[in-house]
């Protein structure tokens, strides 16, 4: 019997690319709005290099590197003045603080309103306070700060006055400094937890492992890069700040320790930061060394540029759903679980 061959289908037409719409076929009000967001791109884009350009045509001008080894001194002439060791360790010292003070923290507050939220009412308050607290103007923070500190019982803080505390002191200003940086990293760590899929913890449990035991040997480690992030914004915060320090650290040009006792007295005294001496010497400010001032906001820019870098170095290419953060999963889970997880969710 002759078998009759199938005779093949029709073919499927060709895709024809669909043409491009114009701009000039939009709207007027839309081609308006375009065009505006173009201009402003482009300003924006301008503006940051004009910044850029010239501090550091401006910095590279009067920055010397005795500066950095001088501390700063009350002269009336700027070849007398000093540098700006002091406000340098001063910052560092204030970073410092503020990050060690706002990272457990800031981490811990994500996690529990990512994974946990009980009780509901409990976290949506705290929600809305981190939003808030977002949102406020450092000098609110500052003077209500002082308003705190400057009680009796928190004298060990700063030194003691007839009032109660003086209420000025890198502990007074790097514990209100966490304040700035804290919500972005609670914004941080919330944000990269609800990205990671459920199916992630359905595995963890799966195999045997607790709530707390995921998130600690597997989400945390999943999202380290938007932490670390997080962190570092938070630290760009808490480096520009200035009113903050102006009102909790005393604007002295020096550090100035209390007592004998060299770490802790360091941080009970009062000093500047690399903002408040940019401030001071700038030709706004009560000093005479605007050409200080200029390298001061030259290195200064320097820092929270190279900050951002790092910003963007440690979150490229890390997300959640990625196949080199599956693999990091995958790994992870082989090592807590003790066990294969072939069987488990395919990339």
């Amino acid at each position: 019997m002759a078998s009759v061959a199938a005779s093949p289908g029709p073919s499927p037409p060709p895709a024809v690319p669909v043409p491009r719409e114009r701009v000039s076929s939009w709207p007027l009000i839309d081609r308006v709005c375009y065009w505006l967001c173009w201009i402003t791109g482009i300003g924006l884009c301008v503006i940051a290099v004009a910044i850029v350009v010239f501090m550091f045509v401006k910095g590279i001008a009067y920055l010397r590197p005795e500066l950095f080894v001088k501390s700063p001194a009350a002269s009336l002439r700027q070849t007398q003045s000093g540098g700006f060791l002091d406000p340098i360790i001063g910052t560092f010292v204030v970073t410092a603080i503020g990050t060690a003070v706002a990272a457990p923290l800031g981490i811990a507050l994500g996690v529990w309103l990512s994974e946990y939220r009980s009780p509901r009412w409990l976290a949506r308050i705290v929600g809305s306070s981190i939003e808030i607290l977002a949102g406020v103007p450092s000098i609110v923070l500052a003077l209500f700060g002082l308003l705190i500190v400057s009680k009796g019982f928190l004298s060990f803080l700063s030194q003691g006055s007839p009032q109660g505390a003086l209420g000025e002191s890198f502990l007074d200003a790097g514990l209100f400094m966490a304040l700035l940086a804290m919500p972005l990293i609670v914004a941080a760590t919330y944000e990269a937890l609800e990205q990671v899929p459920d199916r992630v913890r359905e595995a963890s449990w799966a195999l045997g492992k607790t709530r707390a035991t995921t998130i600690r040997h597997v989400l945390l480690p999943s999202i380290r890069p938007s932490m670390a992030g997080g962190v570092v914004l938070g630290m760009g915060r808490i480096i520009g700040d200035t009113a903050i320090v102006t009102v909790l650290l005393g604007l002295t040009l020096k550090n100035e320790p209390v007592g004998s006792t060299p770490i802790i007295g360091t941080l009970r005294g009062t000093g500047s930061t690399l903002t408040s001496y940019i401030f001071y010497n700038s030709p706004a400010g009560e000093g005479n060394s605007h050409e200080k001032a200029y390298a001061a906001a030259f290195v200064l820019l320097m820092v929270v540029l190279a900050l951002n870098a790092l910003v963007t170095r440690i979150t490229r290419g890390r997300e959640p759903g990625s196949r080199s953060w599956w693999s990091g999963f995958l790994t992870r889970a082989r090592l807590v679980g003790g066990g294969s997880t072939s069987g488990g969710p395919e990339p």
